[in-house]
């Protein structure tokens, strides 16, 4: 669904040259829950940028669904869902979900009404944001994003600004909503747990310049619960996971110095 092909992004700033990422190739394959990790400064949310068509790469090259990121988007497929709900405080929550539907016209839309329903704010579709607390604005914003009824499902951080246990919460009620509509979702996260538990692949980027450093399949049950956290499995892929982040670290600092 998604191909990363040796894919470098250099910014021009006014000190000079900035390699965002070099040389980053990885594949996501249809209906796969992908999670991107790594040090503040890796490329992370640069990637799915990318994705979306927001930015173009310097060198490499990216397929989204066998199109060029700006032929997919132009089509629909794909959605980006951000750190911040971003909803318009003078819309209610049904006009901001519906609110995509009216700036394009995606060949199958899905419901507001149905996708509120989804997210669990049935009987709230009349309320403003601020009537909201901040989890349930995240749901908004995630109903808004499945509106148009994208393919894939770029996610940014989407529950960093989040208490501990709402984000708990928000992690379980989007599993609940991605075994059901089996979107092909790339999520950065700086959590490891997070990205170990709603996983099937963690991607384990370094930094200056962001480049893979390990890829790493998550071979835990499905569906998911709470109760996998307490599992060996699950800390012995914890340790991986946090092995790696120590070597990125290790590098950075052997570079630095």
């Amino acid at each position: 669904m998604i191909e990363v092909d040796r894919v470098s992004m250099v910014f021009r700033t006014p000190r000079g040259a900035l390699t965002a990422l070099r040389d980053v190739s990885f594949q996501v394959q249809d209906g796969e829950f992908v999670s991107l990790i790594g040090p503040s400064g890796c490329g992370k949310s640069t990637i799915l940028r990318l994705i979306a068509d927001i930015c173009k790469p310097t060198e490499g090259h990216l397929t989204v669904a066998g199109r060029s990121p700006e032929a997919a988007r132009r089509a629909d497929l794909i959605s980006l869902m951000f750190q911040e709900p971003v909803l318009l405080p003078w819309l209610t929550v049904y006009q901001n979900v519906e609110l995509p539907l009216k700036l394009t016209k995606p060949v199958e839309p899905l419901g507001p009404m149905d996708l509120l329903d989804l997210v669990g704010l049935r009987g709230r579709d009349k309320d403003y944001p601020h009537q909201l607390s901040g989890g349930m604005q995240q749901r908004v914003a995630l109903a808004r994003a499945l509106v148009t009824n994208p393919q894939i499902l770029l996610m940014d951080e989407p529950f960093a600004a989040l208490d501990e246990l709402t984000r708990d919460r928000m992690g379980n009620w989007l599993l609940s909503i991605w075994q059901q509509t089996r979107k092909t979702v790339v999520f950065v996260t700086h959590s490891i747990p997070e990205a170990l538990y709603l996983s099937d692949r963690v991607i384990v980027l370094e930094s200056q310049p962001g480049r893979v450093r390990a890829q790493v399949e998550v071979n835990l049950p499905a569906p998911r619960s709470d109760a996998v956290k307490e599992s060996m499995a699950y800390f012995d892929l914890l340790r991986i996971l946090r092995g790696h982040l120590r070597a990125t670290e290790a590098t950075r600092e052997v570079s630095d110095g």
